[in-house]
């Protein structure tokens, strides 16, 4: 299934159904007076988030939704019918903008998620409604509303606990191939992955979602390479792996790159907990790896973890560092939760 992540799509609310204008007309029934019905209402379009999907790909072939008019009344007080609601199957982690692409409406974060998009037309009253003891017969009905209308832009952002990042080639589909069941591209040339990947790591006794996000290269935030056109999914995640290439030409320039493009799309992910990582230590001799340790050190003032994806090197020490920071960021949400079901919850 290919993957797309963003679409445009059109929607349009139910009109409501015609209010009726009718007089009884009965065989030995003096007087019947008005009897007209009211119309239906018109079907609201809603977004709802499901499991099961992890693309957008099915408003590639399909952009425009509409709801039927509502039917309209009629006489003997018959009602018209309401037409039905319309509800749009969105992938969880789906972000619908107004027209613009900048204001958002709602983030369907979770399974269940729902969002009214557009609201149908109430019908209209029939004659039977504005009968009163001075107007006996009245001769007019209500049009039904109309529906709404809007275009609207999906965004989806992949529900991932930690996301892995840093130039082509340094080695992130190897390292999530080795830590969970997924199965992406390998190849020893750039750009090997074109879309992220999802896997599912257990460590510890305990199991977090690891995205895999398309190598970035200098100047991405200008569009060069794949952009930033897929940084946006790790914008959820509660901590980045950073991996640079221990066998680079200059490891330490490799992670200022990607620090760099990282600032320049958003600071917030760039204040993401971040964990750095040496990878292909199977390619250098001991002595140079701690040499290389030691100068990213002295020049960044942090001290990386080394592993080795291929071999499997310090990948648990790794999986369980990153577990922690999840953990943590899993126990402040569900205080914040509590804490806001107890302010929700008293009344004063």
């Amino acid at each position: 299934m290919k993957f797309l992540d963003e679409a445009k799509i059109y929607v349009r609310s139910g009109d409501g159904g015609a209010g009726s204008v009718s007089f009884r007309r009965e065989k030995f029934i003096e007087m019947g007076g008005p009897d007209g019905g009211d119309g239906g209402k018109g079907g609201d379009v809603w977004a709802e988030a499901v499991d099961g999907l992890n693309t957008l790909i099915d408003y590639r072939y399909q952009q425009h939704f509409k709801v039927k008019t509502a039917g309209h009344g009629m006489g003997r007080l018959r009602a018209g019918a309401n037409s039905p609601d319309i509800t749009l199957k969105v992938p969880v982690g789906t972000q619908i903008f107004e027209e613009d692409n900048e204001t958002l409406i709602a983030d369907l974060d979770h399974a269940g998620a729902r969002v009214r998009l557009a609201r149908g037309g109430n019908g209209g009253f029939g004659n039977a409604y504005f009968k009163s003891a001075t107007n006996r017969a009245p001769r007019h009905a209500n049009p039904g509303q109309e529906g709404e209308e809007r275009w609207l832009w999906l965004r989806l952002k992949l529900i991932a606990d930690a996301g892995l990042v840093g130039l082509p080639n340094a080695g992130k589909s190897t390292l999530l191939s080795a830590v969970s069941a997924a199965k992406p591209k390998i190849a020893d040339y750039p750009f090997t992955t074109l879309i992220p990947q999802l896997g599912v790591v257990r460590a510890a006794g305990s199991s977090f979602v690891l995205a895999d996000i398309p190598g970035l290269i200098e100047g991405a935030h200008l569009g060069h390479g794949l952009g930033t056109k897929f940084l946006g999914h790790v914008e959820r995640c509660a901590v980045l792996l950073h991996l640079v290439d221990a066998s680079a030409e200059d490891p330490v320039k490799d992670y200022r790159i990607i620090r760099k493009e990282l600032k320049a799309y958003s600071p917030v992910l760039a204040d993401k907990p971040e964990i750095v990582a040496l990878n292909k230590a199977d390619l250098l001799t001991e002595d140079a790896m701690t040499k290389l340790a030691a100068d990213f050190k002295r020049r960044l003032k942090l001290s990386p973890l080394v592993i080795s994806g291929a071999t499997g090197h310090n990948v648990d020490t790794a999986m369980k560092k990153l577990l922690t920071v999840i953990a943590r960021a899993r126990k402040g949400a569900e205080t914040a939760d509590d804490a806001g079901m107890a302010t929700e919850g008293w009344r004063p």
